[in-house]
């Protein structure tokens, strides 16, 4: 029996050095931004809602992506085929759907209360004066934003292990003092012109590394008869459970409930320009979906067994394939296209958390109506950036699961808590106060009661009845609760 070799990991001078050369970028871009976010609030954490339409579709997708896609989505086209395209489809329809509806309501409303984040739309929807429903959000988005950026974290760990050698452990410290540099430097706008270029590498890595694989296969046509003697499975997209189907495509419910892809809907400098928003969006979306699908799909034709593959672990698979096919210094781009998507959600919810720390906990209820000039809010709001960062490491340093998992749960948690409550609130306005804060905690206690559950995690993706949860909950709890003095201006404030 003739025995599996384990590609080795070698380290190139040309890859370093690109690679290098896209951190210096990342790090210039935040010295530029550092000026303009150190202003305020708003400009560190929204932008000064100011954003470009173009960054603004760019941003939005891809720091939704993260590790997820490039490593846990190719990932599982290797091991389950093309089936793996269900677990894509669900998150660009929802997407699609809010670019052009929700996005404008939150957008509108958001500008005509001077709202900043998340927990300030809920505030003043609902007339907040209690911080009841404000400190109830600031602790969701904690619990699971932490563990989110924990696997960005891990998921850089093994990029780094897988491209260049690198002890784990010490490609997890590395990733966050990237990510803490720009982050702490420009806020918001940093962020965001980060992402830009990031979703730029991402989607010529996500087309050219597929395209050279096939080639150097022999074509699709080979390709596919390849895999098609291997096993049906990794020829047809419906070789996968009704519940499995089901519980991929409800990945998409996270996506209103994900604090840092609503703070870019909240940054956009005209709400009309939200329907380019929405074409240049899922455009992205789609074209990064379907690279990272054929990348698990010629990967199999490459690496037949898992034990050839680093550490035996299906998430090495991009940065193996990559550099087994390009030129080093393409290659170094390659990673850092895997950075690209690490960074990109890591950043935003480092914000997203800080935000929520400063601006809703200290400046709106610990120290309510006292004066604190806004640049000594951004400083301290870098300084809760910092110790996020930390707590993620620690985090991070322990994590076991797949980072596909990881980030799912994560995504579940805030998809079920934020995702149907905050629907509810822009469209129906029998919401209520009490409504919301009920639908939140019943939409969070479902997803993590279900995901501890073996026997029902394996039946459904613990998002979905975490979401309807939410939304039952938040209905019923409405019906029989008082509504909000202002209703009919809220609404005026969204729709107008």
């Amino acid at each position: 029996m003739e025995e599996t070799q384990t590609v080795a990991v070698t380290v190139d001078v040309y890859a370093v050095g690109a690679f290098i050369g896209y951190l210096v970028i990342l790090i210039v871009i935040g010295v530029y931004s550092s000026r303009f976010s150190s202003q305020g609030l708003s400009e560190y954490f929204i932008g000064g809602r100011v954003m470009n339409r173009f960054v603004v579709a760019l941003s939005a997708v891809v720091s939704g992506r993260s590790a997820w896609l490039l490593l846990g989505v190719t990932g599982m086209a290797y091991a389950q085929g093309p089936s793996a395209i269900w677990a894509v489809a669900g998150y660009i329809v929802v997407e699609l759907f809010l670019f052009l509806y929700y996005a404008r309501r939150l957008r509108n409303f958001t500008e005509a209360r001077n709202c900043i984040t998340v927990p300030d739309f809920y505030a003043e929807r609902f007339d907040d004066r209690s911080g009841v429903l404000r400190t109830v959000i600031v602790i969701i988005f904690l619990v699971f934003m932490i563990g989110y950026v924990s696997a960005q974290f891990v998921a850089g760990g093994k990029a780094f292990a897988s491209g260049f050698g690198m002890e784990m452990n010490t490609g997890i410290l590395v990733t966050a003092i990237i990510v803490v540099l720009y982050t702490i430097l420009g806020g918001f706008l940093a962020v965001s012109l980060t992402d830009t270029l990031q979703g730029i590498l991402m989607i010529l890595a996500l087309v050219i590394l597929p395209f050279l694989t096939i080639y150097n296969a022999g074509g699709l046509a080979e390709v596919l008869s390849q895999l098609k003697q291997m096993d049906l499975m990794y020829v047809d997209p419906f070789a996968i459970s009704i519940g499995a189907a089901i519980g991929f495509l409800g990945i998409g419910l996270g996506s209103p409930g994900n604090p840092h892809i609503l703070a870019r809907y909240m940054s956009i400098d005209d709400s009309k320009q939200l329907k380019y928003v929405a074409v240049v969006g899922t455009v992205w979306n789609v074209m990064m979906a379907w690279g990272a699908v054929f990348i698990g799909l010629a990967g199999r034709i490459y690496f037949p067994e898992t034990a050839m593959l680093p550490a035996e672990d299906t998430e090495n698979l991009f940065p193996v394939l990559a550099e087994l096919h390009l030129h080093p210094i393409l290659f170094g781009i390659v990673l850092a296209s895997i950075f690209a998507a690490i960074m990109s959600t890591a950043d935003s919810q480092l914000l997203v958390a800080a935000s929520s720390v400063v601006r809703d906990l200290y400046d709106k209820l610990w120290m309510k109506g006292k004066k604190i000039p806004q640049k000594m809010l951004v400083l301290y709001s870098r300084i809760v950036v910092l110790i996020l960062v930390v707590l993620s490491l620690l985090l991070g340093f322990i994590a076991e699961e797949l980072v596909f998992w990881l980030v799912l749960f994560a995504w579940a948690g805030l998809g079920a808590s934020i995702g149907p409550t905050s629907i509810l609130a822009l469209y129906w306005k029998g919401t209520t106060r009490e409504g919301v804060i009920a639908g939140m905690l019943a939409g969070t206690m479902v997803t993590v009661g279900w995901y501890l559950t073996p026997f029902l995690r394996e039946q459904l993706y613990e998002l979905i009845p975490g979401f309807l949860a939410g939304m039952v909950v938040t209905w019923l709890v409405s019906l029989f609760t008082e509504k909000t003095p202002d209703t009919d201006q809220s609404f005026r404030d969204m729709i107008d």
